[in-house]
């Protein structure tokens, strides 16, 4: 079988939203604010079930998340010790016998702010998140990913940079998403770190739409 690394991102110390976020919507082991993680997503998606496999065997690192679908599967493991995500990770590229410059090098493929958001469409928002709430007159960031996996990066480093809420993520699917909200000034802060931590990954160009 022929495996597409679509994703592959470790995160130093999962700051504490993006924790909790992961903690009200995966169904695994929940992690805590200063663990390392790591992210995988692969094509196609019912690979992932083994990759997963391969991690925990190798290592004590937990599993919070996996995702299985059929044209992509995604999973994300942690542990109190670096070196136990990291070793989870090299246990998966030498599964595959991958290298971590064969994943696929991300892109941002939409980056937008909204300022002073408008009272209904905040609502309409809310309607739709797990994070925090967005309040009307606040400052929304939309940032969009490709692949999915990386924006988990993005939204870590945006919140390391920036007083700002999560308000919603997606890591798994075609596209990754983002939404942050906050202060003007808070919210281009968070905007830079998240794309600047985007464009500091790298991998293999990705392949254009229609050859996917």
């Amino acid at each position: 079988m022929s495996v597409t690394l679509r994703g592959f991102v470790f995160l130093d110390s999962l700051q504490p939203q993006l924790t909790s976020y992961i903690g009200t919507t995966s169904r695994g082991f929940l992690p805590v604010p200063g663990q390392a993680s790591l992210f995988v997503e692969t094509a196609p998606g019912m690979v992932i079930n083994r990759i997963i496999d391969v991690a925990l065997k190798a290592t004590t690192a937990t599993p919070a998340a996996l995702v299985v679908e059929r044209a992509y599967g995604a999973l994300e493991v942690h542990d109190d010790d670096k070196g136990q995500v990291q070793l989870a990770g090299q246990a998966v590229l030498d599964y595959l016998g991958l290298t971590e410059e064969d994943r696929i090098k991300p892109r941002v493929v939409s980056n937008e702010i909204i300022r002073s958001i408008e009272p209904y469409h905040a609502q309409l928002i809310n309607k739709i998140r797990y994070g925090q709430m967005i309040l009307p007159g606040e400052s929304l960031l939309i940032l969009e990913t490709d692949p999915a996996a990386y924006v988990t990066f993005a939204a870590n480093e945006a919140e390391k940079a920036a007083r700002v809420n999560l308000v919603e993520l997606r890591f798994f699917g075609a596209f990754g998403r983002l939404y942050m909200s906050g202060p003007e000034a808070e919210i281009d802060a968070a905007a830079a770190a998240a794309t600047a931590a985007i464009e500091s990954i790298t991998g293999k160009e990705p392949p254009s739409f229609k050859d996917r």
